[in-house]
């Protein structure tokens, strides 16, 4: 009827546009992951600062390694490379020069019938005679073209073959580049192995160093206890010897039983010396003494010689065993090495079997970014 100005309502446009900064502002905050930490860590922080230092230092030096074995690799390739070149070359000019002395044209058996091709004298056939016709007028007709259809064909075959031995070259060396990868792989973790095996090595030669030591030293203190002891029991026995009634004269030597009130006492008016059984009697003693140290002595000798015979066992029982851990550690690396080329093959029909039939239908970018449009 009448058109009416009537106001426009601006609460809803305001609303859907606090809606949508409020929805930014949410997304902002969800989807940003410092505003989501609450509190950091930071020792933790820093070991995974210095293990991923550490990891990447590893990374390098093992990219070094594998440069430098790609370029004796490559520095190997070329040398064969110019070696089956300069073979190939001597092969041909081998092959010019047995072409050049034994395939002349002039000795083949068509000789006649292409011999005014050469530049030769023409020869009429009367002087040769009816037996060298061996072709006649109307033969072959089609000659030329068959021999450039021969030609087209032998150059067509010459062509796949020498394509499919370029693609048969590439797959091996793409094959060899891979081995090697894996061999070089392999040779790490073997060398990371022996130096922790050296290094366990090292460490119970070092404990067995301090233990035989510690044995000597104790063994040294005991010796040097015993020495002592010696030292000491024949000093007294000097001291004895030289203080005692014998050397001395004393009169408690030649004292002499009597009967009286006063007991025994001695008469040094009398003294004559020693007598032949105080004599006898000291040699007896010198001579068991003697023989007491001559044992102790060959006691010791026999207990030094037992030592040293068990400290040869000891010894030839850790060469023993080290032989043998060397033979084991043989075999266990041709173990591993067969292993890991058995895991290689698996993996390699593994992920044959991944990349040409189970992984045949790959997401498109369209499929990532239906993500995270939203905060909800």
């Amino acid at each position: 009827m009448y058109k009416v100005d009537l106001p426009v309502n601006e609460r809803e446009p305001r609303a859907v546009e606090r809606r949508r900064s409020a929805e930014a502002e949410r997304r902002s905050r969800v989807l940003n992951p410092r505003a989501r930490v609450i509190g950091v860590d930071l020792p933790a922080l820093n070991s995974q600062v210095r293990e991923k230092r550490e990891r990447l230092e590893m990374e390098k030096q093992r990219d070094m390694a594998y440069d430098l074995l790609r370029l004796s690799l490559d520095e190997m390739a070329m040398k064969q490379k110019q070696e089956e070149e300069e073979l190939r070359r001597e092969l041909g000019r081998d092959l010019v020069q047995y072409r050049t002395i034994y395939q002349r044209a002039e000795d083949s058996r068509d000789a006649d019938i292409n011999y005014g091709r050469q530049g030769a004298p023409d020869i009429s056939i009367s002087a040769l005679g009816p037996a060298s016709m061996q072709v006649f007028q109307g033969e072959d007709v089609n000659e030329g073209e068959r021999k450039r259809a021969e030609m087209e064909m032998n150059e067509k075959t010459l062509r796949d073959q020498m394509e499919e031995r370029e693609k048969q070259e590439r797959l091996h060396n793409n094959r060899e580049l891979l081995t090697a990868r894996e061999l070089v792989e392999n040779d790490l973790k073997a060398v990371q192995l022996d130096a922790l095996k050296e290094e366990c090595r090292r460490a119970a030669r070092i404990a067995l160093s301090q233990y035989n030591q510690t044995q000597a030293e104790e063994r040294n203190e005991k010796k040097r206890q015993e020495k002592l002891k010696i030292v000491g029991s024949e000093l007294a026995e000097i001291q004895y010897m030289a203080t005692s009634d014998l050397l001395t004269e004393r009169p408690d030597a030649a004292k002499r039983m009597t009967q009286s009130a006063e007991g025994s006492r001695v008469l040094p008016d009398r003294w004559k010396g020693m007598t032949p059984r105080q004599l006898s009697d000291i040699q007896r003693q010198r001579e068991r003494q003697r023989l007491d140290k001559e044992r102790q002595r060959e006691a010791e000798k026999q207990r030094e010689q037992a030592w040293d015979h068990l400290l040869m066992e000891q010894s030839r029982q850790q060469e023993r065993e080290e032989r043998i851990e060397r033979e084991l550690e043989r075999e266990r690396k041709i173990q591993l090495e067969k292993y890991n080329r058995q895991l290689a093959r698996e993996q390699q029909a593994h992920q044959q079997h991944l990349d040409k039939q189970l992984y045949t239908n790959r997401p498109s970018v369209e499929y990532f970014t239906q993500f995270n449009r939203s905060s909800r």
